[in-house]
């Protein structure tokens, strides 16, 4: 069964995680059928503005944890002799799927949509920063949150966040880990624009038909020119490193730390290494 549903009306797709029993967290299944559908939309000529979405208030709380605590599917990582399926490489394959859907939305010649209602956190708050516009609930909530569990870092976050919030901002969304509410996350340039709830799906609708309604070709032009100003070249050369570094990271006593704590409740005790 897909968690991944796609819709198209006229000229606007949207692509919505639909696990909310699980926070709309990503396995490898999930991870694919995102990709194929990022790429569908990105690449249809006649989608013109796409949306990201989460279902049940929430938008994405990133790789799943209980996925990978729990070992992953035999399925999905049957190339795998047993002892090399580690926490690390259970990682990679599911962020693999989640790197290429980001690279591809900030390729894509048309404008990409985060529609935020609820958390993004983690892998979740990565996708949402890779969109070329956030459109927030009044009751979404961001947070950076890889750290509560020991990780360095994925899903294009490190790349993203000093590049929309400057260095020393993102030093601190890193190190103290604050959970932004929506109208701090817009202050500071995380987000585009904050909407009330009860007008947040048809607030998201309009503005998608306006940017579908515009002149794509000389936006997906000028789209590329912001890249390459912003150094978006580099980008799947981070988003290599992130999943490198994130893998081994993984694979460490302070991750197995990280994630017992996360499902047992309590704070982690970290050490060195």
């Amino acid at each position: 069964m897909s968690h991944i549903t796609l819709t198209i009306d006229d000229a606007v797709g949207t692509i919505t995680i639909d696990r909310p029993h699980r926070f709309n967290s990503l396995d490898v299944e999930t991870a694919r059928d995102l990709r194929k559908a990022g790429l569908q939309l990105a690449r249809d000529r006649n989608i013109r503005a796409v949306v990201l979405r989460g279902s049940g208030n929430v938008f994405c709380s990133g790789a799943d944890l209980k996925y990978i605590r729990n070992g992953g599917e035999a399925d999905d990582l049957g190339y795998l002799k047993p002892s090399q399926a580690g926490y690390g490489e259970i990682f990679k394959q599911i962020l693999e799927y989640i790197h290429s859907t980001i690279s591809e939305i900030r390729r894509a010649p048309k404008p990409f949509i985060a529609a935020v209602d609820g958390i993004a956190a983690a892998g979740g708050f990565g996708l949402a920063m890779s969109c070329d516009l956030v459109l927030a609930s009044e009751s979404a909530t961001f947070e950076w949150a890889y750290s509560k569990t020991g990780l360095t870092g994925a899903e294009s976050s490190t790349f993203m966040l000093p590049r929309l919030v400057g260095l020393r901002r993102a030093f601190e969304l890193l190190f103290l880990n604050p959970r932004l509410n929506a109208q701090r996350a817009c202050e500071i340039g995380l987000v585009t624009a904050v909407f009330a709830n009860e007008t947040f799906d048809d607030n998201v609708q309009s503005v998608a038909r306006t940017l579908a309604a515009g002149p794509t070709e000389a936006w997906g032009i000028a789209k590329a020119l912001l890249n390459e100003a912003s150094g978006m070249d580099r980008l799947d050369h981070h988003l290599d490193r992130e999943l490198d570094n994130l893998a081994r990271i993984a694979d460490g006593a302070n991750f197995a730390e990280g994630i017992n704590a996360f499902f047992e409740k309590r704070p982690p005790v970290f050490g060195v290494n």
